[in-house]
Parts: C-alpha cells; structure tokens; sequence
C-alpha cells in the first residue's frame, strides 16, 4: 500500500520541496495546506495516512492541530525551530525533522510512520475523520452502522451524534467495500456485520441494524442485499 501524505507548511516553496522529496521516497502526495485551519479541513476530507506538519504557521500552531488529532494521521513535524520539539513529542508524533530536511532522514521518518499504521491494525482498517468546530475527530470504520447521503455532505451517527463528511457515497463504497459496506440505497451504505434483520412491507423493504437504525432499501437492491446477508462475512 503506497503512504498518502498531506504537507502543511505556510511556504509554498517549502510545500513543493517537500512534496519531491515525499515522492522521492516512494509515498504520494495527497493534498497540502498553508495554515492549521486549512489542513483540518484537508485531513476530514482526505484522510490522509501521515501528515507533514510545520509548527509555526498563522493563526493555530501545528503542535495544537496535532493535540486535537488523535491517533491518525500520524504526524511528523517539519520545522526550522528546534526548541518545540519537547512539546512536538507530547502529542505523539513519529518524528521531528529540521529544515531544511534531509531527504534519507524524511525516507526513514515515512518508514516508521508506515510502520506504526501497520502495528494498529488489524488489517490497516481505515478510519473516518470528521471536523466538529475547531475538533477533528478520528472513527475507526467498524464503529459506523450506515453512512447517508445529504445534499453536498455524507453523515454518520454514533452514539447518538450526527457527524457530516465531504467524501461522497461513491467513494465510500469503493474505499470500504472489504469492510464489509455495500450500497443498499442510492442515498445509502451500510456495513453488514451491523444488521440484524431484512424486513419486508409489501413493496418496501428496510434493514434494522444493531444500533436501532431502520435503513430503506431501493426494491432493485432487495435480491442483492438479501444474497448478500446469507453469504459468509
């Protein structure tokens, strides 16, 4: 699996060095922002898998966009200002590189980044990130019933809250298809380890899922969802 990296950085010569030196050590370059608000932004629509962050930008820091970031993406600080490194660690970052960044150091830092997705398995599952206000919020994808679509946004709920995602259906259903989610409804996704019962009503049908949710199936689908819940998971 090829690392996707977003770069943050208020220089956009420093952005573009950054991103050939990303490619030169075998990643890919998923998006890049110019302040904290702007990548929190970036990482709830892409979900990029590690995140090269500056620490001194305007407006927030990129130590406090690192503390609201939970455990993905993983961050490696990119900075010319080695006295933040002590509070750089604290929020767990994989590592602390100085500018202007060595490119074998930025290899080996890319490593450990990868190495770390790999050890919080299992299977690499993907997660969703989602902002609220100044928070971004980090969902591993077995902890979400069904996904909706709304106008321009698609929204989840867990534990009672609504959380709204700019990725599309369509690309959840492609990203999250060995997860297990398929398309039931062209307005909805659902994972089928989540329901608990197809129920029929004349021409309608609808799936119960285990967290209460009552999921519309388009009657083209039925046969398909139907097969597709009597098949092994």
């Amino acid at each position: 699996m090829t690392l996707r990296v977003a770069i943050v950085d208020d220089e956009p010569l420093a952005r573009r060095r950054l991103a050939t030196l990303v490619e030169r050590a075998g990643a890919e370059v998923v998006g890049d922002a110019g302040d904290a608000e702007a990548a929190a932004e970036l990482i709830a629509r892409i979900d990029p898998d590690v995140i090269l962050l500056d620490v001194r930008m305007p407006g927030r820091s990129g130590v406090d966009l690192a503390r609201r970031l939970g455990a993905r993406p993983v961050v490696v600080f990119t900075t010319a200002y080695s006295e933040h490194a002590i509070d750089a660690f604290d929020t767990a970052a994989a590592d602390y590189l100085l500018k202007p960044v060595d490119p074998e150091k930025l290899a080996r830092a890319l490593a450990r980044a990868a190495a770390r997705i790999a050890a919080a398995g299992p299977g690499n599952e993907p997660h969703i990130t989602a902002r609220s206000g100044e928070v971004v919020r980090v969902f591993p994808v077995r902890a979400i019933a069904r996904f909706t679509a709304q106008h321009k946004y698609t929204g989840f709920i867990i534990d009672g809250a609504e959380h709204l995602i700019d990725e599309p259906l369509a690309s959840l259903e492609e990203r999250l298809a060995a997860w297990g989610f398929v398309r039931v409804h062209r307005a909805e996704l659902v994972q089928t380890a989540r329901v608990r019962a197809l129920r029929s009503r004349g021409d309608a049908a609808e799936l119960e899922l285990d967290d209460g949710q009552r999921v519309p199936v388009s009657r083209r689908l039925v046969a398909a969802v139907r097969r597709r819940l009597q098949s092994p998971r």
